[in-house]
């Protein structure tokens, strides 16, 4: 057979290859190089033969055809017997039956061909040899071919196994483009801080562009989809299923139908503005941001095919929370569709570690691929607010219980006057300990910190917390008007729970080849961003939040008693809701707001972190404290060693007397 599959080579002629199972299996392990001569793919085959007689040497055939299973392309993108049985019958290959087996080694002969779906009749016919051949080598009894060869081909579990469905989609769209990142190069940037913030990841974390600083022993590169790489994450698998559960309980049940009907009949809905040709700006950015405009922009189509290709009615299916939905409309119109549905990011990681044990950068993958945990920056609002206490509280002149008068602050920056308001009324005109204005989020405390620290303390210990967005040097930076992302606060709240070590959250945790070699092994990079003792003062301040502040629901709606800090955060407008949880081993991050600024809720009640981010957090926290597998602590704080007893009860006689602060109270 080898010798006909050679002269067929040089000859031309097509009269049968000269693979056994075996060599199928070397050419598997070891690719042919793309577009070899003649004389390449003969020293190839030489090459595959030798190995193949390595293989039966050393192999049982039991063993050669499981490694076989393991390396041939099944179809529909089924590469490997695992992902062959999950596709076509969503199953793992041990729960496999006789004819579902079969069915799946008839396919490999043309998998397009005998593909289950697309042509059945053939897949039937062609399963009915296999289960021949099984019944000539005495797998199978004649009764047992003649009975299984009659029962009808079921593939109605067939599902692709691609990266918009299942589980996790947004995390491994992000792994892939982590892996393949390009060094960052300037040119290629709009925005210079996202070329800053892609230069510290290139230098800080080895697996961002782990393609491009990593070779073979050969210099080659590594392909990630042919390489046989298996790729270990710190994502836990749970966790993750009870973060996707929790985003789709509360959209679904409560917060989107509560948006829907509270823009039920208003004009220009859902956009919170009046002006028709700005909101005309925006779905016209809308359709520029689309793959569909840019992929036809990329092909030279001319602006008005473009225009008429928007606004001609096409089939399609469009997102609902209770299942896409098969409709027919213009692509213009499902962009103003998809406008009206909030969306998400949250991100879970253990402080001690950096693990990123939880990823959900949206609600649909497949409808909506910005993601909003690393791409995405938004207005942070109050949730910035405890790194302004963090420089007061390491300074050694404040502790959780000075107390400062809840007064108007006037500040001069930069020419201008700014003079913030309160969101509420609470204790106006009254002496206030920092806790208590940590968990009300009063703005005219944060004001008065950052008058006496200065905008930039806040931003160096940002810097050292993890967090390389802009932050403009102003004052009102105080109330959280810089626009971050999500997995920086979550990175840098976890400095807290880690006594000050800020641990940059890790995705991956190491890399083995095809044959099981560790060829990576991935640690956080990590910096002292402040001492203990501030750390777990911080950590005082923000158990207020949820004791007694705009967290409270936590202990009274969800019933989670254990200790928990925490920070809730809505911006101007209500454009974005935040809350930011916090327990001793696990800290959550949870982002809720419009693809547009402007699409969002008119009422604070409805659009406050508490209420659109947080019941997401509780909801997840809830989960996991019931799955005893996980074993999330639900105890203290770990307090360190020589810390001074009752810092954080502002109602003992010693924290009363400290009426303000040892600084000159006149300064506010």
């Amino acid at each position: 057979a080898i010798a006909r599959a050679i002269i067929g080579v040089f000859t031309g002629s097509k009269k049968g290859g000269g693979s056994t199972i075996t060599q199928q299996l070397a050419k598997n392990l070891f690719p042919r190089k793309y577009n070899q001569n003649i004389f390449g793919t003969v020293y190839s085959k030489a090459k595959e033969w030798i190995v193949a007689l390595k293989l039966e040497r050393n192999y049982t055939k039991e063993e050669i055809i499981a490694l076989y299973f393991n390396t041939v392309d099944f179809g529909s993108l089924s590469y490997g017997i695992k992902s062959a049985a999950k596709t076509y019958f969503d199953k793992a290959p041990i729960e496999l039956n006789a004819q579902e087996s079969a069915t799946l080694v008839g396919i490999l002969k043309a998998p397009s061909y005998f593909h289950p779906v697309r042509n059945t009749q053939r897949a039937i016919d062609r399963r009915s040899v296999v289960l021949n051949q099984m019944r000539k080598a005495d797998f199978i009894t004649k009764h047992e071919y003649d009975s299984i060869k009659m029962l009808p081909l079921d593939v109605s579990s067939f599902t692709l196994q691609v990266h918009d469905l299942g589980t996790a989609t947004y995390f491994r769209e992000f792994l892939q483009k982590t892996l393949s990142a390009k060094k960052p190069n300037p040119k290629n940037y709009v925005d210079r801080a996202d070329y800053t913030a892609d230069s510290l990841r290139w230098e800080r974390d080895h697996s961002y562009g782990w393609l491009e600083k990593n070779r073979k022993a050969d210099g080659s590169k590594y392909n990630l989809y042919k390489d046989g790489l298996k790729i270990y994450t710190t994502i836990n698998y749970s966790m993750q299923q009870y973060a996707e559960e929790a985003v789709n309980e509360y959209f679904s049940e409560y917060l989107q139908p509560t948006f829907f009907e509270h823009w039920k009949d208003r004009k220009n809905a859902p956009y919170d503005m009046w002006d028709t040709k700005q909101i005309d700006m925006l779905i016209e950015n809308a359709i520029k941001r689309s793959s569909r405009y840019q992929n036809m922009k990329k092909n030279n189509v001319p602006d008005d095919s473009i225009s008429l290709a928007f606004s001609t009615p096409i089939k399609m299916s469009v997102f609902s929370w209770n299942g896409d939905i098969d409709t027919v409309m213009t692509p213009l119109d499902s962009i103003k569709y998809h406008n009206w549905f909030l969306q998400t990011g949250l991100m879970s990681v253990e402080p001690q570690s950096g693990f990123v044990r939880a990823y959900v950068g949206g609600i649909n993958y497949r409808h909506f691929q910005y993601d909003h945990v690393t791409q995405g920056r938004r207005q942070v609002g109050s949730t910035f607010k405890p790194f302004v206490y963090t420089v007061a509280i390491q300074d050694g002149q404040m502790t959780p219980c000075t107390r400062l008068a809840n007064v108007p602050v006037r500040i001069e920056s930069g020419g201008q006057i700014w003079e913030p308001k309160n969101s509420s009324k609470y204790k106006e005109n009254e002496m206030i300990t920092l806790k208590d204005a940590l968990a009300n989020s009063v703005n005219w405390i944060s004001a008065a910190l950052i008058k006496t620290y200065s905008p930039q303390s806040v931003i160096n210990i940002c810097r050292k917390m993890g967090i390389y967005s802009p932050i403009p040097n102003v004052p009102a930076i105080s109330l959280g008007s810089a626009d971050l992302s999500l997995y920086e606060m979550v990175g840098a709240m976890s400095t807290f729970a880690n006594k000050g070590i800020y641990m940059q959250p890790l995705f991956i945790t190491h890399i083995e080849d095809k044959h099981g070699n560790v060829i990576s092994h991935f640690i956080p990079y990590q910096n002292e961003a402040m001492n203990a003792h501030t750390a777990y003062n911080m950590i005082g301040l923000l158990q207020g939040v949820v004791e007694s502040g705009t967290g409270v629901r936590l202990r009274y709606r969800y019933g989670l008693n254990n200790p928990i800090a925490g920070k809730t955060g809505t911006t101007q407008n209500n454009s974005d809701g935040w809350f930011m949880g916090i327990t001793p081993d696990l800290v959550t991050g949870v982002w809720v707001g419009g693809v547009e600024r402007t699409v969002r809720f008119r009422a604070t009640s409805l659009g406050q972190g508490a209420n659109t981010a947080l019941p997401i957090w509780a909801i997840y926290m809830k989960k996991i404290y019931e799955d005893e597998d996980i074993n999330i602590s639900k105890g203290n704080f770990d307090r360190p060693p020589d810390f001074p007893d009752n810092t954080f009860n502002c109602e003992s006689a010693e924290n009363k007397s400290e009426k303000k602060s040892s600084f000159d109270n006149n300064l506010f």
